[in-house]
């Protein structure tokens, strides 16, 4: 065991604030109303293109990302990117507008589903091709520390892509410059439909950095205070100019790969233990309820967060399509 994952075992959990625990709910709750109605924008015919779902996941991206500093680090993820937007507090209306192919979408409606960005959030995607967000997210640690700005990049990818040769190859070079990257494994257990057992030789994906020194920690990715814990290990070490750290975030998605997939490759009875004995938001429920909130307080959140979520898909139903004009626009950056 490395030092980095001593440190993690040491505080195994996130000593948080009732108030911390309780944005932390809030935040995962959002994601999964969300991605609910998203789910149901889909069958209705008003997403077009690929959707994938974050349900089941929300502990990961709530996790990490509120450990981050906003103002200066950045974040790249790939297909499976809304839930990471929601986390990062980016306005749900303009996800849904996004979703739903309109001019008030985050990405002017031309991204869709797969390719969202936020500039101003130092969100960078959003990205289709399976693992190229992991060589762009080291070109981004690459540019924090060229700029001195004391920032890292968070780069999400699955256990799919985690058998990329282009992964690898940035494993290399973040190791060999000592570069400021989080490279975090989202194991949800099937990357497309495959289960990991049959498909990758070394299933515990914290060790795949072992050969360029990286040091790696495996994380319960269906609590978000273990999350957290393990979050604030990393970004200690990486702020401390040690180069990168692999996690490896163990989760699960409820819904199939994407909307188009009937998940047919396990069975109901596993994802239905899951959902009752392992889902995040059912677990930081409890603890809020251990911590004296009534369970009126807690329905009171959740028809909040639901009126959220509707008026995000009004918002995003009412909003005009892109003008025509608008393909030629975003196509091609001239620099001099």
């Amino acid at each position: 065991m490395d030092a980095l994952q001593i440190a993690h075992s040491a505080q195994p959990r996130y000593a948080a604030s009732d108030e911390e625990l309780l944005k932390f709910y809030e935040q995962m709750l959002l994601i999964r109303r969300f991605e609910e109605r998203a789910g149901q924008l889909y069958g209705l015919g008003l997403i077009g293109g690929f959707c994938h779902l974050y349900i089941g996941q929300e502990a990961v991206a709530v996790g990490l990302q509120s450990a981050l500093d906003g103002a200066r680090d950045s974040v790249i993820t790939g297909y499976r990117d809304h839930g990471h937007m929601l986390a990062y507090g980016i306005d749900p209306k303009v996800i849904m507008a996004e979703l739903t192919g309109r001019a008030a979408g985050i990405s002017q409606g031309k991204g869709g589903s797969m390719h969202m960005f936020s500039i101003e959030h130092k969100f960078y995607g959003g990205h289709g091709i399976v693992g190229a967000q992991v060589s762009l997210g080291a070109g981004l640690a690459f540019a924090h520390r060229y700029r001195e700005d004391g920032g890292l990049c968070m780069a999400y990818f699955g256990d799919g892509a985690a058998n990329q040769g282009q992964v690898y190859e940035s494993f290399n070079m973040a190791a060999l410059w000592k570069l400021p990257i989080i490279f975090v494994i989202e194991n949800n257990g099937y990357a497309m439909g495959t289960a990991v057992k049959r498909s990758s030789a070394e299933t515990h994906f914290y060790r795949r950095g072992a050969a360029f020194r990286i040091p790696g920690m495996p994380v319960n990715g269906m609590d978000v205070l273990e999350v957290r814990a393990a979050a604030n290990v990393a970004v200690e070490y990486v702020r401390a100019g040690n180069g990168p750290v692999l996690l490896e975030l163990n989760t699960y998605r409820y819904r199939g790969h994407s909307m188009s997939d009937p998940a047919k490759y396990r069975s109901r009875e596993e994802v239905q233990e899951m959902r009752d004995k392992h889902d995040p938001i059912d677990h930081a429920r409890d603890e809020l309820m251990k911590r004296g909130m009534s369970e009126d307080a807690l329905k009171d959140i959740d028809k909040r967060i639901r009126a959220t979520v509707s008026a995000a898909a009004d918002f995003a139903e009412n909003s005009p399509e892109p003008a025509p004009p608008e393909l030629y626009t975003d196509v091609l950056v001239e620099s001099y």
